[in-house]
Formats: structure tokens, sequence, C-alpha cells
């Protein structure tokens, strides 16, 4: 699937409505989330984990008051029409159950259906006045092909005007064949429209907002909950790697400060820095709701030096917390990763190469860290097997489509990491972002936002700069057998080319394929003149029959992979390596 909201930047909208901002009018209820949360407070009260876990949807329908109902059927999506209308509420019909609120509001089920390549959807109809329309919540299962809407006036003389949007900013289309319907996945588009409702303003959504009311089978663990005792300490750049470094850790909510103290290694002048928190929730994750995340920003520091450091309350220096800061010279090392879906592979993947190259300046991965990027148990996973690296060594990563859950935005991506806020407006910072590292340039470009407020920022990032290398690491592959990113091909390689970026790292088809030199869409002679792109993997993969890519170098379908890489210079060594030490690729270049 090809989630690059190129059509607008919907994600962050209806995030709104999971962070608990409510339609602005006189009367003030309460949201859709605010019931949620009160309700999901009483159950912790309550209910064992077992029951939390067991619960099904006659029991959560019992948790409601009527007035909970009353919120919960007409707050979720909103708006306002200027003449009387029909409005169609369009269900997957995959969906076993169907939302409590459709008949009893009103909606009726008519013979009508809507067709795309994932589901049959039904057509509920229901006549509504002058004035406000509001709708309900997608159900509490989870169910993540949310419905959508089409609205229509009931006199076709009529002109209709849509306003006062819950979530704002509600993209309106028009409903006919080829009609995208999901902001997230914009390629799966309506087939089979009947001409009755064909021409009716389409009301647009994105396929995760059930989250926002998921108690049917919702409820989680994790294996690392929080405590007193700060874990998860993990180094990344948010400034320049020869002067600065940030470090990040959390604890439970117990613990209200946090605190590092520093000093160059064999120093005993000792330096601290106060450290910022902010609170995660998870809030159906059972055994750790909340945890406080810290992040002290270290600043001028010497280039070229190895420091030591404690995160209170850690008493003494006896530890191998340690970091290096970049020297003033054109040599290093870093080692970048494919998909890892906080798989336990991966985190033996992750020691294997930090064991077989001690030299690697810092880590990257190409985005899907974890498969589910709201579920914060799978980032204490991802962490708990890297720790031993991340505490020693900057992790500076992209987000993928799993990141970015369902299009519900990667808000929990944000929190667990510190980078650069040097994005391009209409991104939210951090999940673009650019680093210089010695004599190379890294963009870190998130795929899964829209393309189209992020080329001029690429452009000028690679306009001004002055490294001899030029790097970029994003989620999507522009070339791949199984799904070509044709509008990457046409927006972003012809940037690749102008400015010669001599690699694009991207991940997302599990398998490896380095390309030889492109440029223009074609194969060139040398690395000089075209760029590399590679797609990797760093869990393990079935093997399977693809296709002719004429374009590839190498491939290999084992998957388990992680990309080795040395700058001299202007000498580029490459190098693929699997789990067990195995050379898969390998390549040079030299300007």
């Amino acid at each position: 699937m090809k989630n690059m909201f190129s059509k607008l930047l919907i994600c962050s909208v209806f995030l709104f409505s999971a962070t608990g901002c409510f339609f602005n009018d006189a009367r003030q209820e309460m949201s859709v989330k605010e019931v949620m949360d009160k309700t999901i407070s009483g159950l912790y009260r309550t209910m064992s984990a077992k029951e939390l876990s067991g619960l099904d949807n006659d029991q959560v329908m019992a948790l409601f008051s009527d007035q909970d109902k009353q919120v919960l059927s007409t707050r979720h999506w909103m708006f306002d029409v200027n003449v009387p209308v029909v409005v169609s509420v369009m269900r997957s019909a995959k969906q076993e159950i169907v939302p409590f609120w459709l008949s009893k509001s009103g909606f009726v089920k008519t013979e009508l259906t809507i067709k795309n390549e994932q589901t049959t959807y039904e057509v509920w109809q229901k006549s509504f006045g002058v004035g406000k329309v509001g709708l309900g919540v997608n159900g509490f299962e989870d169910y993540q092909l949310h419905y959508f809407v089409s609205v229509a006036p009931q006199n076709i003389k009529d002109k209709l005007e849509l306003s006062n949007f819950f979530p704002e900013n509600q993209f309106v289309g028009i409903l006919k064949d080829s009609a995208f319907t999901y902001h997230d996945w914009d390629e799966l588009v309506l087939t089979n429209v009947p001409e009755a409702l064909k021409g009716q303003k389409l009301l647009t959504t994105i396929r995760g907002r059930g989250v926002e009311t998921h108690l049917v089978g919702a409820f989680r663990t994790t294996n690392y909950p929080s405590s007193k005792t700060p874990d998860q300490v993990m180094l990344t750049w948010s400034s320049n790697p020869s002067t600065g470094i940030d470090i990040q850790w959390r604890t439970d909510t117990t613990v209200a400060d946090g605190t590092v103290k520093y000093r160059e290694k064999g120093s005993l002048e000792e330096l601290s820095a106060t450290a910022f928190r902010i609170r995660m929730e998870d809030r159906v994750l059972m055994n750790d709701r909340y945890i406080n995340h810290f992040t002290a920003e270290l600043r001028n520091l010497r280039p070229g030096t190895t420091y030591e450091y404690q995160v209170a309350p850690q008493l003494d220096w006896s530890g191998n917390s340690t970091f290096s800061t970049a020297a003033d010279d054109d040599q290093f090392s870093f080692i970048w990763f494919g998909d890892t879906h906080y798989s336990p592979k991966f985190g033996e993947l992750f020691n294997v190469a930090e064991k077989a190259h001690p030299d690697a300046a810092f880590y990257s991965i190409a985005g899907d860290l974890v498969s589910d990027g709201l579920y914060r148990n799978q980032w204490d996973d991802l962490f708990a097997y890297s720790k031993d690296v991340i505490s020693r060594k900057p992790l500076m990563s992209v987000p993928g489509n799993h990141d970015n859950r369902l299009g519900l935005g990667a808000r929990t991506y944000r929190e667990e990491f510190s980078y650069p806020k040097n994005g391009p407006d209409g991104v939210e910072k951090e999940q673009t972002y650019a680093f210089t590292y010695k004599n190379a340039l890294f963009l870190m470009i998130d795929a899964t936002s829209p393309m189209d407020v992020q080329t001029p920022w690429i452009e000028e990032q690679l306009a001004k700069t002055k490294a001899t290398w030029k790097f970029a690491m994003f989620h999507f592959p522009p070339y791949n057998w199984e799904e070509p990113y044709f509008n990457i091909q046409k927006i972003w390689v012809p940037l690749c080319d102008k400015y010669h970026v001599d690699m694009v790292m991207s991940g997302h088809i599990h398998y490896y394929m380095r390309s030889k030199p492109m440029k223009g869409g074609q194969v060139v002679s040398t690395y000089n003149n075209g760029t590399a792109y590679v797609i990797s993997v760093g869990i393990p993969t079935t093997p399977h029959p693809i296709t002719d890519e004429p374009y590839a170098a190498v491939r290999n379908t084992d998957g388990y992979l992680y990309q080795y890489m040395t700058i001299n210079g202007n000498e580029l060594k490459y190098q693929s390596v699997n789990f067990e030490g195995k050379l898969i690729d390998s390549f040079s270049v030299k300007k």
C-alpha cells in the first residue's frame, strides 16, 4: 500500500479527535475522548486484567450512560449544512458489529452498495434539516476500514455548503468511481458507485480512527514496565554531532525530575544537565499506562572527545555509559537497517553488527521500527533488545507506515526520539529532518507525510550543502519489483539526479536490492554519475519469487541484513551483511 498522504495532511487533523479537541459550540458537551478516558479509568478501578482482556461488545455497551451514548453517537464526526440534506454512511459489510448508533439515530440501510478492492460497503441513509449533523463512532472493536460519508441536498436545486467540520480541515471530494476514501491509503479507490450517489459531496477519512474507542481486544501489557529506576537510555542528535548530544530515558510517574552528570573520560571535572520531561500515555496498556520520558540536551562539548555520563540516581562512573563527539576529520562509519518491526531477531542482529563493527559512529533504521506505532509495548521491546548499543551510539531513524499507524500519526515516535527540528513546515517536527556528520549530509525524510510540502525543503538542503557525500533515507523505495513509487520517481528522484545524491536508503518491501547507478530513470555507467537505490530488511523473511528488475545490480530475498558503510575522505565502501556474518553485497565509490 502506498500511504503517501499526497492529497492532504489529514493524519494530524484526525489526531485532534484522539487528543480531546472538540467541536466549537455553545453547549461544550463532552468529547468522545473524555467519555473514553473516564470509562477506561473506571475499568482499571473495577476490573482485573483478565476481565479487561475478555471484554465483549455487550459488556462494553453496558459501561456507558445514556449521556455517554449520546456523545458517542453524535460527536465523532460533525459538520454544518446550509440546506436540508440526505447523509449517506458507507460502512464495510465485513465489519461484524454494526455501529450501535446507526439505526437508533434513524439511519436506514438501503439496497445500495459501493466497493473497493478490499470490501463492499453498505449504504445507510438519513435526512437532516439545516444545521448540525453529528455522526457516531466506528465501533469498539477497532475495525480498520472506517466508514466514510457522502452528503446531498434533498432538493437538487439547492446549493449545498458544508462548514464547521470536526475534525477540522476536512477534505471534501466528489463521490464517483476512482475516488479515494482514506488518506492513509489514497490508492484504494471506489468502484461500482451507484448512479443515485454519483456527484455527491464525499467526506474522506483515515482507516485508523476506530482506535479512538477501541475496547474489545484492546488491553495490552508490556514486558518491560517502567519503574523508579531510569531505563531505555538512548542517545540521539538534535544539534551539531561535534558539540552536542541528547540523552533520553524513562521512569514511572513517581519520578518528577531528571539530571545527567557527564565528564570527559579520565577527567574529574563533572558537569550536569537538567532534563525536560513529558508524560506519555498508552491508555490501554494495563501495566504501564503512564510514563515520564526525559531528554537532556548536552551542548558545548569538545569535538572528537569521549565522555562518560550518569543518569541520576546513578552514583558512580563504573558503568559503560559513554559517547563520543564527532572529530574534525572526514573519516567515519555507520550502520543502517531496513524494517525492524520490534523483532527480537532484529535485537540479535543489532548486537551482532555492533560486535563486528565497534567503530560505527551511529545507527539508522529506514522506517517501520515497530509494527504498530501507537503500541508503546512494542517500543519497549525494541529498546530492550538494543539497549546495550543505543546507550552508547546515537540512533537516527525515519518513520515508516507502521510507525505512523493507519493514518493516526506518529506521535509516539516523536515522543520517543529527540531529533533536529529543522524540517519543512507542513510536516510534524522531527519526522523529517537533516543533519551533517563530518563530510556527509543525511536527509531523513518522512515518506508517509505529504510530498509537496517536503520537496522545496529537500532541494534547499541539497542546494546549500557543501558536504562531499549526500545520503537520503526514506521508507518507501522508488524502485522495487512489487509496488514502484512512481510519485517519488517523478518528484524526488529528479532532485537526486540534479544534486547527485549518492545513495537513497529505504525499506518497506521485505527483500534486499541495490540498484545499478540510476539517473533520469535510466541505468548509467558509474555511481559517480548516478544514484544507488538500496532496499533492505532487518528481520528474517520468507524467500519468495520476485519479478525481473532490469535496474537491479544485486538482489536477495532472505533478509535479516545490516548495511555497514565507511567514509574515508572521498572514498565510500559499502557492505551488506547477514546475521551469520556472510557478505551479501559490497561495492565502493571514489570521487
